[in-house]
């Protein structure tokens, strides 16, 4: 069985970082392509990042293009999400999510499995 486990979300001010990380087990890590989504409270979820099965490609929203980079560690099963300056309107539930299949990498129908959510709350 797969699981995802995001961690590193929190209560941060407008204009800081957060590192978001999630770990996968259950099946070998290189077998997927990784996504970074998240839902802010009455909106739906949205894509905000993604990166290949090497690392080598990645897509962002344009809306964190510059700010926000994920990477992943191959060798540690985990794929990370650095935010900087944090803007409140990226407060919101972040979950990783890994899809085992070609697809684009925006769309979250093509995602495989996914985390629980870890919130990031952004303060003005």
């Amino acid at each position: 069985q797969v699981q995802l486990l995001e961690s590193g979300g929190g209560l941060v001010q407008t204009g800081g970082s957060l590192r978001l990380s999630c770990p996968v087990s259950g099946r070998a890590f290189s077998m997927f392509a990784m996504g970074w989504f998240r839902q802010a409270p009455g909106r739906e979820r949205e894509f905000v990042a993604a990166t290949g099965w090497s690392g080598g490609t990645t897509h962002y929203a344009d809306s964190v293009k510059d700010r926000f980079t994920i990477s992943r560690d191959n060798a540690k099963n985990t794929v990370y999400l650095q935010m900087n300056s944090l803007k409140p309107e990226d407060t919101a539930v972040y979950y990783c999510a890994a899809r085992g299949r070609v697809g684009h990498p925006e769309h979250s129908d093509k995602y495989d499995y996914w985390g629980q959510g870890t919130q990031v709350t952004v303060s003005s």
